[in-house]
């Protein structure tokens, strides 16, 4: 309700009034429920949501969203939520020329740990680690990405040389936090070797390469992060991790034009740096 009365630029009474003077005016019937986690769309609402969406998708072809080739005439909000890695070093370098394309349309780039969820309306884009297994979703796989493993080249001088993942123990590793993984694709050193733990360990993507960068230890990072720094060096060129990104969007709001307009743009970026994204780029 907070979230809703910031968007729209007045106070949680204001929107709670409104709603329930909508439902009033839908003889009664009942869009919202309290739950623990806020406001939740009945069955009712879910249904007057994907109306509503049919309808914005109308005005959006009238003013010519849909079929003008820049997509100048778009409007609105677009939400996307990204992987903090993904989001940070790939979108974001790179959104400005979408909004740019777009002036009129506001968009958010929610690049954390963590994702929000699109079946639950939270994002109108996800970038996620794994394939959703349920929930009114369209999901499609947007590309395989490579990590290995990295260390400052000031670290290694003067240390032990590594020359097999048996070699790992005596250095610095750095990690996730495991019982703060937000999902198991990002459980990385089970695979460098058996035994390896980190002494290092942070919940942030961005911390873990701060941290291998001023020379603080040895970790995993995606090719994208790891070989866009010449002060980092990659090890053991045997141990190569392979991931996915997906991409999903809501099963009543994928032919948005906003959303459809992303999907391409993305699609291209992809395309554009996908050597970087396998680690096969300098």
């Amino acid at each position: 309700m907070t979230s809703a009365a910031r968007q729209l630029e007045v106070d949680a009474t204001t929107v709670g009034r409104r709603i329930r003077r909508l439902e009033r005016s839908l003889g009664g019937q009942t869009l919202f429920v309290q739950g623990r986690e806020g406001h939740v769309l009945t069955e009712a609402g879910q249904q007057l949501l994907a109306r509503a969406e049919r309808i914005e998708r109308e005005a959006d072809a009238i003013v010519g969203g849909s079929s003008s080739p820049n997509g100048e005439a778009l409007r609105g909000r677009l939400r996307i939520s990204a992987s903090e890695g993904f989001g940070t070093w790939l979108v974001a370098n790179h959104l400005g020329d979408f909004a740019t394309r777009h002036p009129q349309l506001l968009i958010d780039l929610a690049a954390n740990t963590g994702f929000l969820d699109p079946s639950r309306r939270e994002a109108d884009i996800a970038i996620l680690l794994a394939r959703p297994q349920r929930g009114p979703l369209v999901t499609k796989k947007l590309t395989d990405y490579r990590l290995r493993l990295y260390a400052a080249r000031d670290y290694l001088d003067g240390r032990p040389p590594i020359r097999s993942s048996g070699d790992l123990p005596a250095h610095a590793m750095i990690g996730y936090i495991p019982d703060l993984l937000y999902s198991p694709e990002l459980n990385y050193l089970d695979e460098v070797g058996p035994g390896i733990e980190a002494r290092l360990r942070c919940s942030s993507i961005n911390t873990q390469y701060r941290l291998i960068a001023s020379a603080a230890g040895i970790g995993v990072l995606p090719c994208f992060i790891g070989d866009s720094d010449p002060g980092l060096a990659r090890l053991l060129p045997e141990i190569v991790i392979t991931r996915s990104f997906w991409l999903v969007t809501h099963q009543d709001s994928r032919h948005q034009p906003r959303n459809v307009l992303f999907v391409q743009w993305l699609s291209d970026l992809i395309q554009q740096h996908g050597s970087r994204l396998l680690g096969e780029a300098g």
